[in-house]
């Protein structure tokens, strides 16, 4: 009987809004530590695996499958989960994030070929001008927030890109050829196979995925939610909002940085044009499309951002407008993304787009305008 207090046994789970995808997290909230490493052994597996040539043959047909892992699948899982921290889990809107990828790219390149150093600690010089520059983007201009702040950041991947392009020590608008590939590591050499390439993207993806994890259920974490919720709320409780924006902008850039040092040894050669404004896009893209703030959502978000164009290759120019049409589709569908996380999906309701206000409301789709929209 209904309006008695008791709920009444004829409602379905689809009357109640329940979803599969809130099931599973319900299930994974209760399940006991030996489901969970099933689970993780079984992802890992999976991994292991992916790589064969029977699962090529259907996941990228025209395209050699192992090298599309590495990239632009293993790259963009990389870039996503970094710029995940800045958007999905701070609210800022970074639309020049492939800045810091031209700057771990160009720093192993132009080390490794003209001091010959090893790939290895070059590596960590990389992460760490990477990490810099986030800091020197974000010390001046973290007071803005919204559409201003997209517009300094997309300035800066411009400045970047710019810079190289005209700057004959790095070779300009020729690039850098020959880039070496990193020195042999328990046994596997970094040469014309891809497959070491793609063990070490793995590596690169969990230890990142790891650090994401354990810092957005710290402290720190906690305070980037309460930046993305309301930075104003924030900031009267006490929180230094701008201290944190600033770490989370770092360690984006960190994560950047670190995934161009790996493409740059890969690819043997880069020049300015391999970081477009549009690989920022993209990148921001499959965040938004998987889930901005659900770190599995932003996985999936990019690896299907990166493995659709490859799947419809023989499709020629076609293929971009097939990728784009199943992206418009998807955000009608599912504006939320596909694995949300439920507390973006409240956001959106309430009207902050799903990625915190970002300087503006925006009418979710569950949501009434605010009457400062509707004037």
């Amino acid at each position: 009987m209904k309006g008695d207090g008791v709920a009444d046994n004829n409602e379905t789970p689809a009357r109640k809004g329940f979803h599969p995808v809130d099931g599973m997290r319900d299930w994974w909230a209760d399940a006991p530590h030996w489901q969970r490493y099933g689970v993780y052994l079984a992802l890992l597996v999976l991994v292991l695996i992916l790589p064969a040539p029977w699962i090529g043959a259907f996941m990228s047909p025209y395209s050699d499958w192992t090298t599309v892992l590495i990239f632009p699948v293993g790259t963009y899982i990389l870039l996503a989960v970094g710029l995940n921290i800045v958007v999905g889990h701070a609210g800022m809107l970074d639309l020049g994030y492939v800045a810091f990828f031209a700057i771990g790219a160009y720093t192993w390149a132009s080390i490794g070929t003209t001091y010959g150093w090893s790939f290895w600690p070059t590596v960590v010089i990389g992460i760490f001008l990477a990490s810099v520059s986030g800091v020197i983007l974000g010390a001046p201009t973290l007071r803005l927030r919204g559409d201003y702040l997209a517009i300094v950041t997309l300035g800066f991947g411009e400045i970047v890109r710019i810079t190289a392009n005209n700057t004959d020590g790095i070779g300009g608008a020729r690039g850098i050829t020959n880039v070496p590939h990193p020195e042999p590591l328990f046994g596997m050499e970094f040469f014309l196979d891809p497959a070491p390439y793609y063990y070490l993207m793995v590596f690169a993806i969990v230890l990142v995925i790891v650090f994401s994890v354990r810092l957005t259920k710290s402290r720190v974490g906690r305070a980037w939610a309460a930046i993305r919720e309301d930075e104003d709320a924030a900031e009267l409780m006490g929180v230094p909002t701008f201290k944190f924006k600033l770490l989370a902008f770092a360690i984006g850039a960190m994560i950047g940085g670190f995934a161009g040092t790996i493409y740059a040894s890969k690819a043997v050669f880069i020049e300015p044009n391999n970081f477009p404004f549009i690989l920022s896009a993209t990148i921001l893209a499959a965040v938004v499309l998987g889930g901005s703030g659900n770190l599995p959502g932003v996985i999936l978000g990019a690896f299907v951002i990166a493995w659709l164009p490859e799947r419809f290759r023989q499709f020629n120019d076609y293929r971009v407008l097939i990728f784009g049409a199943v992206l418009v589709l998807m955000m009608a569908l599912r504006p939320e993304g596909l694995l949300p996380s439920r507390q973006r999906k409240a956001e959106l309701r309430e009207g902050t787009g799903g990625m915190g206000a970002l300087g503006a409301e925006v009418a979710g789709p569950d949501s009434e305008a605010s009457a400062e929209v509707t004037k």
